[in-house]
């Protein structure tokens, strides 16, 4: 079974919850205050399944005063479902989440413009045009198809549920670092504390231990449930309640990362990647709300090419409490309540270094260099440098790193130790071995 989770995008009252309900038979705007004001306020959950895919959809706000519950569903996303309405067409919202979707890498995106029962195919065809036009400016994402529907037209649905299970499947690169970001908790009497989230990487299975870095607790998980149905192990991209024992007295907040204890430490500075969207500039020393995940926090952007305003290049970001990240995590930055930007980790270990060689190990990150960032970092630890953080430094899991660190020249590889070393560190040692 494929498992795909597909988002809902698009401006506030375009339909996207009457379609999903039209989809699936399910009832996303399930809170009173959702239903009496007629927009989505928390994500909703919901799912549809042939013989041979599962499309799990994360229905989220289009409002604009609700944009920080959209980026929170959005980093689950797989593919997306972008809702048009035929005869507004693209509006303010469509095009923020468009760029969101565009930063997050949602490579495949399907349109669907809704209420084409009111609409002429005049208009139809205008908002083609002009849907097709606003994706040649984005450079991250993939047009698949616009198919026009009205939730009254149910040969219509149908070929959007068909063009929904045939969305192209790309399987996730893995390390095997199982990642869980935390969206909702609560309590069940007689099971005690439940949480829900999307795997973003690797597996787990009933009976096992989950570390929550932040908490610096550990858990062990009692019971998994993927779409309410009971399972043994959940695996990457699969929408998952986890019934943790022995955690009642444990305040799980919206953001806490689920993890596997030991594999990845937590730094109040990271070094990224970031771009500037919907023509802002990027301020340096400015402050900004970061979102992650399901996790929302308060930082400052550093520029580490100059100090005036730039629309992309390579910054650190420093944080007010340390985060758990790891290589190439996408991510959002906010200012007064707009999104302004985003881009990816790249150095997510801080590692005191001038900023000249800083500058030279980002760029090979960011092209996935990982013999010359390797190279630098050797040079930069001359008692050593240890892969034994590779899963959360690279993406990279040992082998795969060893393997690397193989092809290099200059160096020697401590494969039981998982520690590069270069040559003239070896030299030294056999002097200090002549002299004793």
């Amino acid at each position: 079974m494929n498992y795909t989770i597909v988002g809902t995008a698009g401006h506030v009252d375009h339909g996207k919850t009457a379609l999903i309900t039209a989809l699936t038979g399910f009832e996303g705007d399930t809170l009173e205050e959702e239903k009496r004001r007629g927009i989505t306020i928390n994500l909703s959950f919901s799912s549809m399944q042939n013989a041979t895919t599962n499309v799990a959809f994360i229905d989220v706000p289009g409002h604009e005063k609700l944009l920080k519950n959209m980026i929170a569903g959005a980093f689950g996303f797989d593919a997306a479902l972008l809702v048009v309405d035929a005869n507004e067409g693209m509006m303010p919202q469509t095009k923020e989440h468009l760029e969101i979707l565009n930063l997050l890498h949602v490579k495949h995106i399907l349109v669907a413009l809704t209420k084409k029962d009111l609409a002429s195919e005049e208009t139809l065809s205008l908002r083609k045009w002009e849907i097709t036009e606003h994706f040649k400016s984005l450079s991250h994402v993939k047009l698949l198809d616009i198919l026009p529907v009205s939730i009254y037209d149910k040969a219509s649905i149908e070929t959007l549920r068909k063009a929904l299970y045939a969305l192209p499947f790309v399987p996730k690169k893995s390390n095997g670092l199982f990642r869980y970001y935390v969206d909702r908790s609560f309590s069940i009497a007689g099971a005690g504390t439940v949480v829900t989230g999307t795997v973003l990487d690797g597996a787990i299975k009933v009976g096992e231990k989950l570390y929550a870095p932040e908490l610096e607790k550990e858990f062990v998980i009692r019971n998994l449930q993927v779409h309410d149905t009971d399972v043994t192990e959940a695996l990457s991209s699969q929408r998952t309640a986890i019934n943790l024992q022995s955690a009642q007295k444990t305040s799980f907040e919206k953001g806490v990362l689920l993890c596997k204890k030991g594999f990845i430490r937590g730094f109040d500075v990271a070094d990224v990647w970031m771009e500037g969207i919907g023509g802002h500039t990027l301020k340096h020393n400015a402050k900004v709300i970061l979102y992650v995940g399901t996790k929302q926090v308060e930082a400052r952007m550093l520029f580490l090419e100059g100090e005036s305003e730039m629309e992309k290049g390579f910054a650190s970001l420093h944080f007010n409490k340390p985060l758990f990240l790891v290589y190439d995590e996408p991510f959002i930055v906010c200012a007064s309540g707009r999104t302004i930007g985003g881009g990816r980790i790249l150095n997510p270990i801080n590692d005191p270094m001038k900023k000249k060689p800083k500058l030279e190990l980002l760029k090979a990150l960011h092209v996935k260099d990982f013999k010359t960032a390797f190279t630098l970092l050797v040079e930069m630890h001359k008692r050593g440098f240890g892969l034994i953080s590779s899963n959360q430094r690279f993406g990279l899991n040992h082998d795969e790193a060893i393997g690397i660190a193989k092809k290099m020249e200059g160096i020697f590889v401590d494969e039981k130790g998982f520690v590069l070393y270069p040559l003239e560190t070896q030299k030294e040692l056999e002097g200090i071995i002549k002299a004793i």
